[in-house]
């Protein structure tokens, strides 16, 4: 904990003059997201408040910001902790993704599209293949369905999207192999990529729809297998 706690302490300046919760909330949101904190981690109130400069309410509240987004959950008498995802929650993640990232899709209207942003995600996913990083390529997957949802164009589908590829984050972090988990939808990300270059949302919507159901069938295969394992060391 001392060394993320090390870290912690350069973002203090990305709190301003006024520190609040909301602030804190997206910093550790981000923290969380990166696998700084790592799913089963006890989150220390006196370390973070200090590492970061800010009040035991103001962090208190942020911790509350949090788990209501299922990032966090605070056990009686023990403190609060990063969040481990069960089996169910992965699948209903990959649900809220299917019902939502499909319908950006269809509703997007006449071509073009604006896809700069999304054609910027599939290179960075090639850049972090190409230097074999592969924890880096899971974030540019997640970057790449980011912006697919960003075409919708709205705040509050974003802001609905943002902690639900958070809280899959949760589950990727718990994997061994990124690798295995993540290479195979590079080239799909630049398959629906193209589709939608040509103007083809109906044909990039099937394409989505196999994506996630092929990655949600492979997450939970692998996530159950390492909970599994986890708990049989314990």
């Amino acid at each position: 904990m001392a060394e993320q706690l090390t870290g912690l302490a350069g973002d203090r300046a990305l709190l301003g003059r006024t520190s609040t919760a909301e602030r804190v909330s997206d910093i550790l949101r981000s923290r969380i997201a990166e696998g700084y904190f790592p799913p089963g981690t006890r989150l220390s109130e006196d370390g973070i408040g200090g590492a970061l400069g800010v009040s035991r309410n103001t962090l208190r509240e942020a911790f509350r910001l949090l788990t209501h987004e299922r990032l966090l959950i605070h056990e009686l008498n023990r403190g609060v902790f990063v969040r481990v995802l069960t089996v169910e929650d992965v699948e209903d993640i990959y649900r809220t993704r299917s019902l939502v990232e499909c319908a950006v899709v269809r509703g997007l209207g006449a071509p073009p599209y604006r896809l700069d942003r999304l054609a910027e995600a599939v290179e960075e996913g090639r850049r972090a293949a190409a230097g074999n990083d592969w924890k880096e390529l899971g974030t540019a997957n997640i970057h790449f369905h980011r912006e697919l949802v960003a075409l919708a164009g709205s705040e509050r589908t974003d802001e609905l999207m943002r902690s639900v590829f958070a809280e899959l984050r949760l589950a990727f972090h718990v994997v061994d192999h990124p690798r295995r988990l993540h290479e195979p939808y590079l080239a799909r990300n630049a398959e629906i990529l193209r589709a939608l270059r040509a103007g083809d949302r109906h044909g990039a919507e099937r394409l989505l729809e196999t994506y996630l159901a092929d990655s949600l069938e492979r997450v939970v295969e692998v996530y159950r297998r390492q909970v599994g394992e986890d708990a049989a060391g314990t």
